[in-house]
């Protein structure tokens, strides 16, 4: 799709809210130019984005990249607190005082199961079995670099106000925000801003959809399969029956429903009747409530296979995350903010690596210069999950997607892992700490805008609404990647 320009409908209200602005403060908006402020920062960007690219340690085992981030925050004047929620890796820093408190999230955990290098062709890395293919690395480093760019604003313009940067792990499975809104860390938020790596720019008012997992465990008896098969009883049998009793299911779910699943452990040698097997789920919907509704079936059914094949099941409930609640009041202003920044350009030698991205699409190649372009704001779902979404709940919240990647890439590829460890991934952080960091400096300055967002935010909860999280009361899974 190709850019639009806003409604008119649009710009009146972004217009009304931009004129309820207070002053700066002691210093005029005029002394300090963030946009500026932001492009001195690239190389930081750069630097920062490649090293937890290079290192792409997965979740709640992000021990160097959460140590960098926390680093570059401290040498900038941020407050540090480090472990939070029981989390190692989960950090909070701070700057400023006194007024609102803006929170900006940061994400840094990689993939693992997939390898690749940065030279636009599908190239493993020896010894390297993960990698940044959802471009955490630019989320972490994009987000630094606002928040610190934040900070200078509140120092320049003496503005009173908080900028606190949420270190946050392991998302890609692990729901570390989750455990942070538990532990009551988002309690005083006024508003938290967040960014993800894609392969356009959009404010797009996209929610998600909420999701659990958990590795189902089989365990039979072990015999010879040729000898003995008579006394064995074969875990991975209970695996398949599992797999296929909820296969059957899928003809039977609501049309939303996205269930998958992958065998981790299904024993190691076909002559051995394998007593332990085990399979790792996810399943997900937009409601909260179908979700837990597939999720009795599942557990029926995982019970129903060990009945079947003799052998007995349990499992671990390893994350969980509600859906995104969108805040249109923040995410049409957020909208005016990228538009106002702009997107992505090549230079010719980005152009060249990208075209060579591209060619491995075929079909689903997308035009280069739409990294360039805004695209048109609306309100949709969106089919991924986010632990974001258990923090729209605490506080209002609204985010931004910047073009880190080649167009026509897909999350979760070689593509994308190849894009966000070279400088179009770079540039694209940089656009997207542009876009937060104008949109906090709106929200610092136009009190009117932060009243219009919690109003929306308590009118789309409800008077009765009390948070549940899908994971219940489980304590941090800090070992589920190993």
């Amino acid at each position: 799709m190709k850019s639009v320009s806003m409604s008119n409908r649009h710009l009146a209200l972004t217009a009304a809210l931009f004129a309820t602005s207070i002053s700066y403060g002691p210093a005029q908006a005029e002394d300090f130019d963030p946009i500026a402020a932001v492009d001195g920062q690239y190389d930081r960007t750069a630097r920062v984005a490649r090293q937890i690219w290079d290192w792409a340690e997965v979740g709640y085992m992000e021990n160097r990249s959460s140590a960098l981030l926390q680093s570059e925050l401290a040498s900038e004047g941020f407050t540090i607190t480090k472990g939070v929620a029981g989390i190692p890796t989960a950090f909070t820093a701070e700057y400023g005082s006194g007024g609102p408190v803006i929170a900006v999230l940061a994400e840094f955990d990689a993939l693992p199961g997939i390898s690749q290098s940065d030279s636009g062709l599908r190239e493993t890395v020896s010894g390297k079995d993960a990698a940044h293919a959802c471009g955490h690395n630019l989320f972490g480093a994009g987000s630094v670099t606002a928040a610190i760019t934040i900070a200078q604003w509140l120092k320049a313009t003496g503005t009173p106000g908080r900028v606190r940067l949420y270190g946050t792990p392991a998302e890609e499975g692990g729901s570390g925000k989750v455990y942070m809104v538990r532990a009551g860390l988002f309690k005083d938020v006024d508003i938290a801003l967040h960014w993800h790596a894609d392969d356009e720019n959009s404010a797009a008012a996209r929610t998600s959809l909420a999701n659990r997992s958990a590795k189902f465990r089989f365990h039979g008896v072990s015999a010879h399969a040729a000898g003995a098969p008579e006394r064995g009883r074969s875990a991975l049998d209970g695996v398949e029956a599992f797999n296929m009793m909820v296969n059957m299911m899928r003809e039977h779910v609501t049309q939303q429903s996205r269930i998958h699943y992958v065998i981790t452990e299904g024993g190691s040698a076909p002559n051995v009747v394998p007593d332990f097997a085990e399979v790792f789920y996810y399943v997900r919907h937009p409601d909260p409530a179908e979700v837990d509704a597939m999720w009795t079936r599942l557990e029926a059914a995982a019970t129903g296979a060990a009945m079947g094949t003799g052998t007995k099941a349990d499992w671990e409930v390893i994350h969980g995350n509600n859906p995104l609640l969108v805040n249109e009041t923040l995410a049409k202003v957020m909208d005016a903010k990228l538009r106002s920044v702009g997107g992505v350009k090549y230079t010719p030698q980005e152009t060249a690596y990208a075209k060579q991205i591209s060619e491995s699409f075929g079909d689903a190649a997308k035009p280069l210069s739409s990294a360039g372009e805004i695209q048109p704001y609306d309100s949709r779902l969106g089919y991924g999950s986010t632990d974001v979404g258990d923090v729209s709940y605490a506080a209002p919240t609204v985010g931004v997607r910047t073009a880190t990647w080649v167009p026509g890439s897909s999350a979760h590829s070689w593509q994308s892992a190849s894009a966000s460890g070279m400088s179009i991934g770079f540039k694209g952080a940089q656009v997207a700490a542009k876009s937060i960091t104008l949109m906090a400096i709106e929200l610092f300055t136009n009190p009117e805008l932060r009243k219009a967002a919690r109003a929306e935010f308590e009118t789309s909860l409800g008077k009765d609404y009390v948070y549940k999280s899908l994971l219940g009361d489980r304590e941090p899974p800090l070992d589920y990647r190993k």
